[in-house]
């Protein structure tokens, strides 16, 4: 059976919004240095942008439901463009952490709409493929806006101009089809202790995700800067990090099948731990062993938020799945806002390297804190492995059928 031409809309959406939002994170960091900005307030940046995510999380269900899936996405897509375009305007850390709180609210409202809509037209005949699909184009775009760092002047009203642009431009493809919207998803119910009382190992693993990835990617340029690189430099660092998360998730996922996934969650973290004991120590490797090292710390920490959520998946039941998905979300988003703003503080006060030395500590806690939990409950029956994409908390309802077995 063929994908609804539908399908080709939505992900050309998702990968006109990736770039665009993730290109804003390091250019920020990058444009933030010229600026003249401390790097604590560099780190604000990053905090902000998920505070807006996580309110967008849970005001996008209701924003469909008053005006419908169209409307709510050119609402958000006209909150991040305005954020983007008022960079230039005033070049102030507080100016900017409001309207990075703009451009979180605009992905996590943009994201619910688009993966509402794929809810909606999916079956069970079409639901793998287009999954499938959904991740290529999410981290393939993810790809893309890291090396946008190379090209784009920081602290420029054209560089800011061009990602409003390719924001805009993600108002389009859902704009022009002919496709009639769905019908109004309704919101899940957001229950935080749910995850802690499937598997509190996996809510600690996805809080240690959140530490691992939201500080890497919104203060990783200023580390690649403190260490010497030059732009294109640093837009290629950033870029390693995510490819060695994809090129991971394959091989972890038939891990994470094959073995107890706590045991893969320990190991992941020793190997994460390994791999920031490197960078943090040996400063004068070369500009490709800085490259190495990053693609290393992608291959060990990206995984973990799948790796924490199939865990908690094997506990649920599945009419608890959507909402057990929203709580995961509600952890890892919690994690991410105060994780860059703690790594910033931390290089302010030692360094660059101080911003592994952090991970490696939360990563060291999830190892401890995980062998004790293999001595507290038994392994569990397994659901199927599945990349859980970090982007809103109605995830879930595309997840569910994916990790109920027949």
């Amino acid at each position: 059976m063929r994908l609804p031409l539908s399908f080709a809309a939505l992900f050309l959406s998702v990968i006109l919004l990736q770039i665009s939002s993730g290109g804003v994170g390091p250019l920020d960091a990058i444009s933030g240095i010229t600026l003249g900005f401390s790097t604590a307030q560099i780190g604000l940046l990053g905090s902000a942008h998920f505070i807006g995510f996580f309110v967008g999380c849970w005001w996008a269900p209701r924003l469909i439901g008053s005006v419908g899936h169209a409307r709510a996405f050119s609402a958000f897509t006209t909150l991040g463009a305005i954020g983007l375009l008022a960079h230039m305007l005033v070049t102030d850390p507080t100016a900017w952490s409001i309207m990075r709180m703009a451009t979180g609210l605009c992905v996590a409202g943009c994201y619910t709409v688009i993966e509402a809509w794929l809810q909606a037209e999916v079956t069970n005949e079409t639901r793998g493929r287009a999954m499938g699909l959904y991740r290529i184009a999410d981290m393939g775009a993810s790809l893309v806006a890291q090396l946008l760092i190379g090209v784009l002047t920081p602290a420029s009203y054209v560089s800011y101009n061009l990602l409003a642009i390719l924001c805009c431009a993600a108002l389009l493809p859902i704009a022009l089809t002919k496709r009639p919207q769905p019908e109004t998803p309704s919101a899940p119910r957001l229950r935080p202790m749910l995850a802690v009382t499937r598997s509190p190992l996996a809510a600690a693993g996805v809080v240690v995700a959140a530490l691992s990835s939201a500080s890497f990617r919104m203060v990783g340029p200023v580390y690649g800067q403190g260490v010497g690189l030059a732009l294109d430099q640093i837009a290629l660092f950033m870029a390693a990090f995510v490819a060695g998360g994809a090129l991971a998730q394959y091989p972890v996922g038939w891990l994470a099948d094959k073995y107890d996934r706590r045991w893969v969650l320990i190991w992941l973290s020793v190997a994460a731990i390994a791999s920031c004991v490197l960078t943090a120590t040996l400063t004068d490797l070369s500009t490709t062993g800085i490259f190495i090292t990053a693609m290393i710390f992608g291959l060990t920490t990206f995984p973990i938020y799948s790796v924490a959520a199939a865990h908690a998946h094997d506990f649920a039941t599945s009419d608890e799945r959507v909402e057990l998905s929203a709580a995961l979300m509600f952890w890892y988003a919690t994690g991410a806002i105060a994780a860059p703003y703690l790594a910033s503080v931390l290089m302010t006060a030692f360094g660059p390297p101080a911003l592994f030395a952090m991970i490696a500590v939360g990563h060291a806690v999830l190892v401890i804190f995980g062998i004790i939990r293999t001595r507290v409950r038994p392994t569990q029956a397994k659901t199927p492995y599945v990349y859980a994409p970090r982007t809103s908390f109605l995830i879930g309802r595309l997840m569910k059928s994916s990790r109920d077995r027949d």
